[in-house]
């Protein structure tokens, strides 16, 4: 007994144990916040929690919240995780996932610390790298925009990375299966992960070789998904999220592309390749993010570099404006590589007051990176999501518990047709769709507060009106939200 109240002691005395209640609660403060005050929406956790909701009743989820006609969840995103969590939505019900990424996160930076502290043998640069991952930019982008499963698969990483240094080869193939399931593009991108850990280990052949085994598996993989088991699901008998026609029409051809034009495909990394109106600059706003972020110093070892070569493709050759900047959950990749990356340089320095002194400034940087990306961006970012430190994070302009309680009314067994922020709060059923989506719905709950995606403002309000007039719609609550009820026939 007295041995665990001595561990228990120096546990609660450990910085690593105070980061973990710091930034759970700063974590917990956007995330949980945003749900509770209608800031997330059917796409993602929405969509993901009727998965749950339906995987815990043992059938496949038909994509029904968001598409028009039935689909296997799987044929969009072949993302296993959702089976692993969906008992939990019996306890945290609609924040299952937040929760889960929240953790996620804190897990992944205790993974950071383990794993600089094993290569370093110094617990400063340890609890520094820990807290630059959790000081990250992409961190706070990501836990303002929902849940996304690739978040989770980045935090365990750290881990497989840790395991990998520690030569534990069982436990590092079970988690890097577990990256694998997190998503399909998770594959690839550990591919590129192995590869670079054989160039840091080339000095030992064998450790090198196993993990060129695992790269060849993961492709292997990555292949086997999207050309084989997603299009079998699919309406369309195809992998509906290759978005990079600046390098051709499929996979084959980009690869060629990148391989036969290396000048061509260096220019798109910067250039607003797709014309669009905002496009500019974007570009460039997430490489000078990531620049004072501290990736200069990974050229000292280039192998953490290759790492994170398939996100810099994966975002900057996407055709989709949203995906180059630093918004969304689309930069958490860059955080665990660099985390341990460049505290894995700054090891290999022998004098210990220019490590806290680089160390110190990397952890600034990161900070000020975020707080930058709170602040001010060049590609619109909903500020609300994340200033945690400004009254509008907590506050909207109508009553949420009113909100709440007119969603709480809605009976549990009924079929809804949602606008996007409500959705996820009404997901634990058999039927929900987002609007405009009505389908065989008898309950469908709307706001004009509210931003009118996937329609126009103009086009909303057009709907709304009219389903005000409809006498087959009985008005439950009229303002601000919209709530009607199907009359009975």
């Amino acid at each position: 007994m007295a041995l665990l109240r001595t561990s228990a002691r120096a546990m609660v005395r450990h910085p690593l144990t105070w980061m973990l209640v710091v930034f759970g609660l700063i974590y917990a403060d956007i995330s949980l916040v945003n749900h509770a005050n209608f800031r997330t929406y059917a796409l993602d956790l929405g969509a993901y929690t009727n998965a749950m909701y339906d995987y815990i009743h043992g059938r496949f989820n038909d994509s029904m919240v968001f598409k028009a006609q039935a689909e296997n969840l799987w044929a969009d995103h072949f993302d296993l995780y959702l089976i692993v969590f969906s008992p939990l939505v019996l306890v945290f019900g609609t924040y299952t996932l937040l929760i889960v990424q929240i953790v996620a996160l804190l897990i992944g930076g205790v993974g950071v610390y383990r794993c600089v502290l094993y290569r370093s043998s110094h617990q400063h640069l340890a609890l520094m790298a820990a807290l630059s991952f959790y000081c990250s930019f992409g961190v706070y982008a990501a836990l303002a925009a929902d849940y996304h499963s690739n978040v989770v698969a980045a935090c365990v990483l750290p881990w497989f990375i840790d395991a990998v240094h520690r030569n534990l080869w069982k436990r590092a193939v079970l988690l890097g299966i577990c990256i694998w399931i997190g998503k399909e593009n998770m594959a690839l991108w550990l591919m590129f992960v192995c590869i670079g850990l054989a160039i840091l280990h080339r000095t030992t052949p064998r450790k090198a070789f196993l993990l060129l085994i695992f790269a060849v598996f993961s492709l292997m993989y990555f292949v086997a998904v999207i050309g084989w088991i997603m299009p079998s699901f699919s309406l369309h008998n195809a992998y509906p999220h290759f978005h990079y026609t600046c390098l051709g029409e499929g996979f084959g051809s980009a690869l060629y592309h990148v391989i036969a034009h290396p000048i061509d495909t260096l220019r798109l990394l910067f250039v607003n390749h797709q014309g669009h109106a905002h496009g500019d600059y974007v570009k460039m706003e997430l490489h000078l993010m990531v620049l004072c972020s501290g990736l200069p110093l990974l050229f000292w070892r280039p192998a953490y570099v290759v790492m994170l070569l398939p996100i810099y493709g994966q975002k900057l050759f996407h055709d989709q404006l949203s995906m180059w900047g630093i918004g969304h959950q689309y930069s958490i990749e860059f955080v665990p590589v660099m985390a341990i990356g460049i505290f894995d340089v700054i090891s290999t320095w022998t004098s210990v007051r220019t490590q806290r002194v680089v160390g110190w400034t990397v952890v600034t940087m990161q900070l000020a990176c975020s707080i930058r990306w709170m602040d001010r961006t060049i590609y619109y970012t909903p500020k609300s999501h994340v200033r945690i430190y400004a009254p509008d994070h907590y506050f909207r302009k109508y009553s949420t518990d009113e909100a709440h309680r007119l969603l709480s009314s809605i009976p549990e067994d009924a079929i809804v047709s949602a606008q996007s922020p409500y959705l996820p709060h009404l997901s634990l059923r058999d039927k929900v769709y987002q609007f405009p989506m009505i389908h065989d719905a008898q309950w469908i709950v709307l706001n004009r507060l509210e931003a009118p995606y996937p329609l126009g403002q103009e086009a909303f309000d057009a709907q709304c009106d009219a389903l005000l007039r409809d006498a087959r719609w009985e008005v439950v609550e009229e303002w601000p939200l919209v709530v009607l009820r199907g009359r009975e026939k």
